[in-house]
C-alpha cells in the first residue's frame, strides 16, 4: 500500500511537499524523504509526534535514543513502521527537525493507493513554496511566570547582580 502525505511547513508563507511512500517503510524513511524534499542535510535531531485532528502533540517517536532510560522504552523511527502509527482514522503527525531551530511540519496522510508498476518509492509528487533561510519563529504557549515584582524564588532581585558573590574570572 502507498501512503500519500501532504507535508506543510509551519510558516506564514505556504511551503508544501506531497510525498508518496510505502506504508510498511519506517518513520526513518519518511524522515529522510521529508528532509530531502525540503532541502535539509538530514544530520540534525528530529522527532515525529502522533497527533489528533486538532494537531495536539501526542507520543514522541525519536530519530535517536538520547534518554538515560536503559529499558529501551523510547520509540525510535527506524523500529517504527509508518502503518503502525498512521491509518485512515489516525492520519496526522507532527514532525520537528533540528531542535535548535525547531523546523515544525504538519504531516497528513491524504490518500492511499496501490503501488504503480515501474515507479520507485518514496517519491516527491508535488512541491510548492520556498523554504525560508531560517526556521519560522514559534509562539510557544505555556504557563505565565509570576516573578513577584522582579524577585525570584530566593527573594533576590533578578536585575541586580552587583551583590552576588560571583567571580567572573573563574576560568
Amino acid at each position: 500500500m502507498i501512503y500519500k502525505f501532504r507535508v506543510i511547513l509551519d510558516a506564514e508563507e505556504d511551503v508544501i511537499r506531497d510525498i508518496a511512500i510505502e506504508s510498511g517503510d519506517s518513520l526513518e524513511d519518511l524522515h529522510n524523504t521529508i528532509t530531502q524534499a525540503f532541502g535539509f542535510a538530514g544530520n540534525e535531531m528530529a522527532s515525529f509526534y502522533t497527533s489528533d485532528d486538532e494537531w495536539n502533540q501526542g507520543d514522541e517517536i525519536s530519530l535517536f535514543d538520547l534518554s538515560d532510560d536503559a529499558s529501551g522504552s523510547v520509540r525510535l523511527m527506524h523500529n517504527t513502521t509508518i502503518d503502525s502509527v498512521v491509518n485512515e482514522s489516525e492520519n496526522k503527525l507532527i514532525y520537528v527537525y533540528d531542535f535548535m531551530s525547531m523546523w515544525t511540519f504538519f504531516v497528513e496522510m491524504v490518500e492511499t493507493a496501490e503501488p504503480e508498476n515501474g515507479l520507485t518509492y518514496p517519491m516527491l509528487l508535488f512541491a510548492h513554496g520556498n523554504v525560508p533561510d531560517e526556521a519560522p519563529e514559534k509562539d510557544f504557549e505555556g504557563e505565565d511566570l509570576d516573578l513577584d515584582d522582579d524577585f525570584d524564588d530566593f527573594g533576590m532581585d533578578i536585575e541586580d547582580f552587583d551583590d552576588l558573590d560571583f567571580d567572573e574570572n573563574w576560568n
